[in-house]
């Protein structure tokens, strides 16, 4: 607040007792005026002063206000950037177990490729060994990532006899023997047979369980015998159970009497890379 303003009451006063002390220099309506001015001055110094301590007040608020604000601001700046820090540490994280994971899936996409070129590879190898047989009797086939080597029950067995003929062991040891050193291939031997039920009274034959399972055995024999590895061969018997025609003619019937060979790559190091995972 202007000086000047305070002083305004006090000069008014001085002036007002001045005027009293001159008995005869002014007038009763005079001395009213100017004692009605004091007050009126006295009274807008009062009024100035109480503004004055209520803006300073407000401004004391104000400022209290602003510095909450200000140090609210600052704890959830600090709080963002530690937010900002973790964020940035878990994308670098992430970034480095997706290139990881990239990696094994690059790798594992390398050893599929190079395991589909093995099992064609292995097929024609299969089929070159093979060459000469009747088509009917055996086919050699490439299905689901797998060499499936099918022969006929005419090639390889006479009607519920679990023996190999002549014929059929010819070929079984030419097979063992295309096969030789690959021990990176599992060989299954099924066995499988129509839906007719064996002769009663077969020696050693209950149903077509026993049939399928004896002759997938004596495949194995012979297959490890010309030089396959006991522990890569397994034979099984699917019965009639695995049909891949109706047996409702003699020539869907004689489809179904066949055995199959199934070989399969390890995927050893796929797995591996799996487990990785």
């Amino acid at each position: 607040m202007p000086h000047s303003l305070l002083r305004t009451p006090f000069l008014a006063l001085l002036g007002l007792a001045s005027l009293q002390g001159a008995t005869s220099c002014v007038s009763q309506k005079k001395y009213t005026e100017l004692q009605q001015q004091y007050q009126a001055l006295t009274q807008s110094r009062d009024q100035l002063q109480a503004s004055k301590q209520a803006l300073e007040q407000d401004k004391t608020r104000t400022e209290e206000a602003l510095r909450t604000s200000l140090l609210s601001k600052n704890q959830q700046v600090n709080q963002l950037n530690e937010n900002l820090s973790g964020a940035q540490q878990t994308n670098s994280q992430l970034s480095a177990d997706l290139r990881s994971k990239e990696a094994r899936i690059a790798e594992m996409q390398r050893i599929l490729e190079q395991k589909d070129q093995a099992v064609k590879a292995l097929r024609q190898k299969v089929a070159d060994a093979l060459l000469g047989f009747n088509a009917n009797d055996l086919q050699v086939n490439l299905r689901n990532g797998k060499v499936y080597v099918s022969l006929s029950e005419q090639l390889l067995f006479k009607s519920g006899s679990t023996k190999v003929d002549p014929k059929g062991q010819e070929a079984l040891k030419k097979l063992a023997t295309a096969l030789q050193g690959n021990q990176d291939v599992n060989v299954l031997v099924e066995g499988h047979t129509d839906n007719v039920p064996i002769l009663k009274g077969t020696a050693g034959l209950q149903d077509n369980w026993d049939l399928s399972v004896l002759r997938a055995t004596e495949i194995t024999r012979i297959l490890t015998q010309a030089g396959l590895s006991s522990t890569q061969v397994t034979p099984s018997g699917r019965a009639q159970y695995a049909p891949v025609a109706q047996n409702d003619t003699p020539a869907n019937k004689s489809l179904n009497r066949r055995t199959e060979i199934i070989l399969t790559p390890k995927l050893d190091e796929l797995f591996q890379i799996l487990e990785q995972n």
